[in-house]
């Protein structure tokens, strides 16, 4: 009995043996027993075990799986793939065949789809973007921009490759429909019509002179129009909801928004009136502007003022021909007179507007006037000019004749501080040490330096037209009479010399013999 189960157990083993062995053969599917390194590859596509490969080329079985998934929709489409393949020794060992590892990469592919990218195209406009569906519907936001100006639709937009970009980057040409008719209509007749123009007697050495327009022969009406910014146009891949409706686009694009500009400033302007030709309340303006303090800030001729003004995302700028018929108002004629300060002019003839007919080309942005160019002009009734004579000469200014001091004693009535001092104070006092230096308030000469009774010590200057300045209670007089000095320049040491309470310089500014309040001179 035993030695049949022995011969039972060794039959079983060589029966197995041969079983293997076949196998190996003719059961491709296993591997054979080969001592080579890593011989099995086991596969994982975003986390997920797709199966095991004889070879390491998992790449190539992806980018397989990839066109697969890729051909079954027209749109372009985002898939996430992080693969991952792990390698083994193996003697025996199950391998899935390639269009078995293809099916399953796809598939986990599909299940992991990031997004479905639709072609579309994007619309910049200087800082401004958005993305629409087709290249139609662009021509149609590029179009909807001018319709509010072009009511005949004349004028029309094409996409044109930029010549300026290395990219293949489109902007915009608009067309004028009418102008390319008339241009394909006259390039026919001169075909049909060249050898008959052959044939006939030349004009060269005539000179035909042009007539005359009447206001008639004026074709009146929107002659010509540009976009304002720059459009850039390319074509791109996008999510479905990175696309906006073509009727937001356009709600967009043309909604006016406040943007700041720059305004210059010109002759003649004042804050309040730049705040309101803006629409902007004046605390507004000096907000937006860091250098105006307040609405008495100085404004000068050339200096730029940030303000808002209500503009689309798209500008357009177009030019008009227009007829009107308006009053107007001559030039001013002025007669200069060199003996007036500037300060002083004289009405000689009063205005009266005229009327006139005019054909003039406008210029716009938007609907900002930005030029106006007359093409004709017949005047019905002449203006009557304004003519003004007016002075050129500057007229002087005056300095304080110290420097610190303070004021004792103002101008006109007060109580008089000495006796015999007068209780009309004809000049204005200030308290200072003697010794401090005094200076010529105004250019002029010296017509008196020297002792003056009540005055003290005095000097008089005379600057011209009956204007004189005079300085009292000196201790030292610098200059002589007869001399001229400048503006600034010392001529006298302070004191308390004449009819004097103490220490201080006594100053008058006389204009036609009269004594006028100092400090509304001094600058």
């Amino acid at each position: 009995m035993m030695k049949n189960s022995h011969k039972l157990r060794r039959a079983y083993i060589r029966g197995m043996g041969l079983a293997i062995i076949v196998s190996a053969f003719f059961l491709p599917s296993y591997m054979k027993p080969e001592n080579t390194g890593n011989n099995i590859f086991y596969i994982t596509l975003n986390g997920t075990f797709v199966g095991t490969s004889a070879t390491d080329d998992a790449e190539g079985l992806l980018r397989q799986a990839r066109l697969s998934v890729a051909g079954e929709s027209s749109e372009s489409v985002m898939l996430k793939a992080e693969l991952s393949v792990e390698g083994d020794e193996v003697y025996f060992g199950k391998v899935d065949s390639e269009e078995v590892l293809i099916a399953n990469m796809a598939e986990v592919m599909r299940a992991d789809e990031v997004e479905t990218l639709t072609r579309s195209y994007t619309v910049k406009i200087n800082d401004f973007t958005v993305n629409l569906a087709s290249s139609q519907e662009v021509l149609e936001l590029l179009g909807a921009v001018f319709d509010k100006y072009d009511t005949t639709g004349n004028y029309g937009v094409r996409l044109v490759l930029d010549p300026f970009r290395e990219l293949n980057v489109l902007t915009t040409q608009v067309v004028n429909r009418e102008e390319e008719r008339k241009k394909e209509e006259n390039a026919r007749n001169y075909r049909r019509t060249a050898g008959v123009d052959a044939s006939m007697p030349g004009t060269d050495g005539v000179v035909i002179e042009a007539e005359e327009r009447d206001f008639s022969d004026y074709e009146l009406g929107l002659i010509s129009m540009e976009y304002g910014d720059v459009v850039e146009v390319v074509e791109a891949y996008l999510p479905p909801e990175s696309i906006t409706p073509l009727g937001s686009a356009i709600e967009q694009v043309t909604k006016e928004q406040e943007k700041n500009k720059i305004y210059e400033v010109v002759s003649g302007d004042t804050l309040s009136q730049i705040a309101e030709d803006n629409g902007l309340p004046m605390d507004r303006l000096i907000e937006m502007n860091p250098t105006i303090e307040s609405e008495s800030s100085t404004i000068r001729v050339g200096d730029e003022i940030i303000v808002t003004s209500p503009e689309p995302e798209l500008s357009v700028v177009r030019q008009e021909q227009l007829y009107y018929e308006e009053d107007y108002d001559a030039d001013v004629i002025y007669i200069d007179n060199d003996s007036w300060y500037t300060t002083e002019r004289v009405t000689r003839q009063e205005p009266s507007a005229g009327h006139r007919k005019v054909v003039a080309v406008v210029s716009f942005r938007n609907d900002t006037e930005t030029g106006r160019d007359i093409q004709k002009e017949e005047v019905t009734m002449e203006a009557v000019p304004k003519i003004v004579e007016r002075g050129t000469k500057t007229p002087p200014t005056y300095i304080k004749p110290i420097s610190g001091g303070r004021l004792s004693s103002g101008f006109g009535g007060r109580k008089a501080p000495t006796k015999g001092a007068s209780s009309n104070h004809k000049g204005i006092d200030w308290a200072t040490p003697i010794g401090t230096a005094v200076m010529a308030s105004c250019d002029g000469v010296v017509t008196r330096a020297g002792w003056g009774s009540g005055y003290g010590y005095v000097v008089y200057i005379d600057h011209g037209d009956g204007r004189q300045t005079r300085y009292g209670h000196l201790s030292k007089i610098l200059v002589k009479t007869g001399q001229r000095v400048s503006q600034g320049q010392k001529i006298a040491l302070s004191g308390n010399t004449g009819r004097s309470t103490g220490p201080h310089v006594h100053f008058e500014i006389l204009i036609g013999g009269s004594q006028v309040n100092p400090l509304n001179y001094l600058s």
